[in-house]
């Protein structure tokens, strides 16, 4: 091109008829080699991420690909499309233009990637949408009403309105910049998952299919679940709960409200629990007697001056350090694998019958001699800042 611009203005062309001519070729030229990577238009959607391509013609060998360009007819039809960061190209599709030619679509899976825009107000037919993993900052999920699944975790989004998505059962927000949510018009939400945002109000009151609300790390001063007698697990731990009733709640078979300012906790009526960690508060009593099922009880961190777990015969896992017990009967939970009961105020400590015991930290007490010879299969053990005078590890022969 320079060489015939030169021979153009020894034929007496100005400089400015020169440029001009000039532009209108790069411009032509430019338009034709689009032209030749796929024409755009209603029979092609332009898409120009190249990894994005690469994973749908992986996943789709029927789709026509020209350059830049998926053949519109052979991605419209497509009902399922899974271009996850971690199946695919890790972190790799950054831009994913094109996914508006995919109408369609009622699974989509695109997270794990390096996405900070999305555009799904095209693909109305979603049922299921998992883009979790990425950067966003915003996410307008308002025509997507056939929704039943959300995962958007784990991005940086501020604001997320699902008003308009009443079909929701399953809703993951997961770890985003969150300060309000409003799941008020989706009652049959059966699964919320809003932990680690910024969120200082939650009111699930019409949300009364909920079987799993999961709240942790938040800035919530008070949660009422009364009306979630459905639910099964609740985790909002990280809080700065003050009270918590869970009476209502019968079928729970997890709770986590660790790390709040609970001064009391009663778990009387949840006779299904199998784990509880209500560790971190202010507690000065707990009374886990009808709490036969519990496997893992974690209340470490209170103010506690007796434990009663005797009825607890399924305990796997004990961790009350940090306490002021001064006894600890663990004679009745044979199946303990881990018992932490450090930073008391124990004298003496029974670990005969727990034969299982894999881990055992009891330091720092107030403890004169510990046998630990039928605990053969001790892998952990911290028996520090105690005034023993003498400790046979002998038959513990797989202690790290």
């Amino acid at each position: 091109m320079a060489k015939r611009a030169i021979i153009l203005c020894n034929g007496g062309r100005s400089r400015r008829a020169i440029c001009n001519y000039v532009k209108k070729r790069t411009h032509a030229e430019t338009k034709k080699e689009k032209m030749e990577d796929g024409p755009p238009g209603p029979n092609w959607t332009y898409a120009p991420d190249a990894n994005f391509r690469t994973a749908v013609k992986a996943a789709y060998t029927t789709v026509e690909v020209n350059g830049e360009y998926f053949k519109t007819s052979t991605i419209n039809t497509i009902t399922n499309l899974d271009v996850d960061g971690v199946t695919y190209f890790p972190k790799t599709i950054s831009d994913l233009t094109g996914i508006e030619g995919f109408t369609a679509l009622t699974f989509l899976g695109c997270g794990n990637n390096s996405l900070n825009s999305l555009d799904v107000t095209q693909n109305i037919a979603l049922d299921f949408f998992c883009c979790n993993g990425n950067s966003l900052n915003t996410l307008n999920v308002s025509t997507n009403t056939a929704l039943t699944e959300l995962q958007c975790d784990n991005n940086s989004i501020t604001s997320l309105d699902v008003t308009q998505n009443t079909a929701l059962t399953g809703l993951d927000c997961n770890d985003n910049q969150l300060t309000s949510l409003d799941v008020s018009d989706i009652s049959g939400l059966t699964n919320l998952y809003c932990r680690g945002n910024q969120l200082t109000t939650l009111d699930v009151s019409a949300n009364t299919a909920l079987e799993s609300l999961v709240c942790s790390s938040n800035q919530l001063t008070s949660l009422d679940v009364s009306t979630n007698v459905l639910l099964e697990e609740l985790l909002c731990g990280s809080n700065q709960l003050t009270s918590l009733d869970v009476s209502a709640n019968t079928p729970l078979q997890s709770l986590d409200c660790g790390s709040n300012q609970l001064t009391s906790l009663d778990v009387s009526a949840n006779t299904a629990l199998q784990s509880l960690d209500c560790g971190s508060n202010q507690l000065t009593s707990l009374d886990v007697s009808t709490n036969v099922l519990l496997e893992e009880l974690v209340c470490g961190s209170n103010q506690l001056t007796t434990l009663d777990v005797s009825t607890n015969v399924l305990l796997e896992s004990l961790v009350c350090s940090s306490n002021q017990l001064t006894t600890l009967d663990v004679s009745t939970n044979v199946l303990l694998e881990e018992l932490v009961c450090g930073s008391n105020q124990l004298t003496s400590l029974n670990v005969s019958t727990n034969v299982l015991l894999g881990s055992l930290v009891c330091g720092s007490n107030q403890l004169t001699s510990l046998n630990v010879s039928v605990n053969t299969g001790l892998t952990n053990l911290d028996c520090s800042g105690n005034q023993l005078t003498t400790l046979d590890v002998s038959a513990n022969t797989a202690l790290w």
